[in-house]
């Protein structure tokens, strides 16, 4: 499979990398963005096939319906009840504690339409599980992957949203019109 992905992503697809990938850690977490088509998801896939790192990923629950279920499972992914309010971010602290290994996979915008808040999940659960945040981005206008090094949380949330707004502020989307460049101007 990692062959074939990396012909399909590389060759076929034309994308190249650009990259401090953190093979070296045990437990991170990924951030995804901009996230504004499904072609997105398509290349993580490729992208994790091809390095062959076991990530995982959450999506709403009616994704996970017959037949695409077995599919995204397969993927890595579980299904999350986003109408209850479950404590989710506790939860996914949880599993990067009992695990000696875990990589989880996020889109903090949450949707593909375009928003002008991320959702802050991903940081309360690297904050609690004291573990760093990754960056990826799919930057369409050059056809390039980038990922970043680890990004250790300072705490200070306003700072730390900079940090982010600073690595995602010149991607090019698949659809530019739905990503606000200024996601982290709208954090309380």
């Amino acid at each position: 499979m990692k062959n074939i992905s990396r012909f399909i992503f590389f060759k076929l697809m034309g994308w190249r990398i650009v990259y401090d990938q953190p093979f070296n850690l045990k437990k991170y977490i990924i951030i995804g963005a901009p996230h504004t088509s499904n072609l997105d998801f398509i290349l993580g896939a490729l992208m994790k096939f091809s390095t062959g790192l076991p990530v995982n990923f959450i999506a709403k629950k009616s994704l996970f319906k017959w037949p695409y279920g077995i599919i995204f499972k397969s993927l890595g992914g579980t299904p999350v009840d986003r109408s209850k309010n479950n404590n989710l971010v506790d939860s996914i602290i949880q599993l990067f504690n009992d695990k000696d290994t875990f990589i989880l996979a996020l889109s903090p915008e949450g949707t593909r339409k375009r928003v002008s808040k991320w959702k802050t999940g991903f940081y309360y659960i690297a904050k609690g599980a004291n573990i760093p945040v990754v960056m990826h981005a799919f930057d369409f206008g050059n056809k390039i992957y980038r990922i970043s090094a680890p990004y250790y949380l300072t705490g200070d949330i306003k700072k730390d949203f900079e940090h982010f707004h600073h690595f995602y502020k010149d991607i090019k989307a698949k659809n530019p019109d739905q990503f606000d460049p200024d996601f982290h101007k709208n954090i309380v």
